[in-house]
């Protein structure tokens, strides 16, 4: 390799992975948000304490696409994903109903990649649609169907992720019909809740794992007509990471199963709401969960 290659290895690398040639560490990875970030970094604590192996740590790295096309290019050896995301968002596929069928899907299609899908952690978090308590009680809404003979409809707000996959928006209104004042609000996922808090808009496209959940008086509608897929999270690693590291297949299924929505929701609030460092929430988990 001439000096013009390897500088412009070196900076290609630096953006995702460093310029390591032959490195031992275990790159761990996560998409850029609140829950994904705490994932990344439990695992990353979990891989430590348990193989002694120095782990390189690409948290908030990017998008869906952009953490899988680091996968597979071999820049990072794992993150957490999502079933019903891998689905739609990376394989093109139309959403599925049973989590069963969705997880064989994904497993099957990401096998000729040198990916494999780890047992999933214990959670799913799909798309949650939520509106006031206090106007879900004095209108009786319970669910989707509900909302959907709601008059004079609601003004939404989501996050642009929601509004432009498949499994979004789209296969909102494509089952429920849902009466809208006008096109959706789009904003951070970060000022949904505020949005909604201050009336803003009267229904926000959040997530079953949103920390702010547990904090606000608010109801998630029950998706009755199944418009979403399942969303069970799970870790996606190359299959050379496995083979490249002895017992990291067994660390890694510690992990799984123990994890759930109320569990993931208190996590994300240590960090949104109570404003606790990633790395001590990360910790205070491994420590309860006996890790």
């Amino acid at each position: 390799m001439d000096r013009t290659q390897a500088v412009a290895c070196c900076l290609s690398a630096a953006l995702l992975a460093g310029c390591s040639g032959g490195r031992s560490a275990i790159v761990v990875a996560s998409k850029n948000f609140t829950e994904q970030i705490v994932l990344g970094e439990i695992v990353a604590q979990h891989l430590e304490r348990r193989l002694r192996v120095p782990v390189d740590r690409r948290l908030n790295l990017g998008g869906t696409l952009l953490a899988h096309q680091a996968l597979v290019a071999g820049q990072i050896d794992l993150y957490p994903e999502y079933t019903g995301t891998a689905l739609t968002a990376i394989l093109k596929l139309p959403p599925a109903p049973e989590p069963g069928a969705v997880l064989a899907g994904v497993r099957a299609a990401y096998r000729p990649l040198g990916l494999e899908w780890m047992p999933p952690l214990g959670f799913s978090n799909g798309f949650a649609m939520v509106i006031r308590g206090p106007e879900a009680r004095a209108h009786g809404i319970a669910s989707l169907s509900d909302a959907a003979r709601y008059r004079p409809g609601w003004v939404l707000g989501a996050g642009y992720e929601f509004t432009s996959r498949p499994d979004g928006l789209p296969a909102l209104l494509r089952t429920y019909h849902l009466p809208l004042q006008g096109a959706p609000k789009s904003m951070d996922l970060g000022l949904l809740y505020r949005a909604l808090e201050q009336g803003e808009v009267t229904m926000a496209a959040g997530n079953e794992t949103d920390g702010m959940l547990r904090a606000l008086d608010v109801r998630v509608l029950q998706d009755d007509r199944r418009a979403f897929p399942p969303y069970d999270a799970a870790l996606v690693v190359r299959a050379a990471a496995l083979a490249a590291h002895p017992g990291l297949r067994e660390a890694l299924g510690e992990l799984s199963g123990k994890f759930s929505v109320t569990a993931m929701q208190e996590l994300n609030a240590a960090v949104d709401g109570a404003h606790k460092p990633v790395a001590e929430v990360a910790g205070d988990f491994l420590r309860r969960a006996g890790l």
